[in-house]
């Protein structure tokens, strides 16, 4: 579930240039994608020969993200730090290179469960093409302006990230994220406010229920059901209310809010959902993530209609 979220603000600031980089499976895709979203024109794998031309037309009026990775066709070390030292001099624009990292054995797992051929070792297992490429990247790693460790990064923190960093701040209303997690795989990175919901009654005792997940109104039911839940959301609700607009004022850009239960699939859940209803509904720029129903074998899916057999 989506709502209104930041990328739907239009970016509005001088031009900017961003050299998106580093190793294959770090997130650069993803990282283009967003700055291509917030108003970026983004163009990706152009070969270095071709961007004294691209700087040499007419004067950039919309910030551009340049995509530049081992498969470029003329990619090497030495051109583009020094492409990123002669763009640093034009005083026409403000220049960053942005460079997503992760440690070499997620970058590992990432090409293994993709099946993917290491473009540094296309005929030899990743490992092998993940450690020479690291190496390869380690100059240009140390001369970025912006690092991003995609390491512990889910597609959607990835993205919160070069929000955060890219999205300007004039102008700016305070977005919120709403998220369940599970307190078994310990907290999401950079959630601002947490809720503990594990004192609700929990329908995973319920065989009926326990298929289910916190969107579907049977579990959302039983939830709502404990005597404590209605003065526990009036509270949390209340105190929303009263802490958002001050963080908008002091000029916080985004902020995310954590439900968190035993299993992440209940009680958190139902908690995420409604809270980022009534936000949604009261003018708030708000968007939504379950952690633990977006990994492998969760339940991310429709949710039967009609009653629970």
């Amino acid at each position: 579930m989506t709502l209104p979220g930041p990328e739907d603000t239009p970016l509005v600031h001088a031009p900017r240039l961003v050299l998106v980089t580093g190793p294959s499976g770090a997130g650069r895709s993803t990282a283009i994608k967003v700055l291509e979203d917030i108003g970026f024109e983004a163009i990706d794998n152009l070969p270095l020969s071709l961007l004294p031309r691209l700087m040499d037309g007419p004067p950039l009026t919309q910030s551009l993200a340049l995509g530049v990775d081992v498969r470029n066709r003329d990619f090497s070390i030495d051109g583009i730090i020094e492409m990123a030292e002669t763009l640093a001099q034009n005083a026409e624009f403000d220049t960053d290179l942005l460079y997503l990292d992760a440690r070499a054995d997620v970058l590992i797992r990432r090409f293994s469960e993709t099946r993917r051929r290491h473009p540094f070792a296309p005929s030899e297992t990743p490992t092998v093409g993940v450690e020479r490429e690291l190496e390869q990247l380690a100059a240009i790693r140390t001369r970025a302006t912006i690092l991003v460790d995609t390491s512990d990064l889910t597609v959607h923190d990835l993205r919160d990230e070069i929000l955060r960093v890219f999205r300007p701040d004039a102008e700016q209303s305070l977005s919120v994220s709403v998220q369940s997690f599970s307190y078994k795989r310990g907290l999401p990175r950079g959630v601002d406010l947490v809720f503990d919901v594990r004192f609700l009654a929990n329908p995973h005792w319920r065989q009926d229920l326990r298929p289910h997940d916190g969107r579907s109104p049977e579990v959302t039911g039983f939830v709502e059901s404990d005597p404590k839940f209605a003065e526990f959301f009036e509270r949390t609700s209340d105190l929303l209310r009263f802490l958002l607009p001050a963080y908008r004022e002091e000029g916080k850009t985004h902020l995310a809010v954590g439900f968190g239960c035993t299993g992440g699939k209940h009680r958190s859940v139902a908690l995420a959902e409604k809270t980022a209803k009534l936000l949604a509904e009261e003018g708030w720029q708000v968007s939504i993530r379950h952690r633990e129903l977006e990994q492998p074998g969760g339940m991310l899916t429709p949710q039967p209609k009609g009653p629970v057999a």
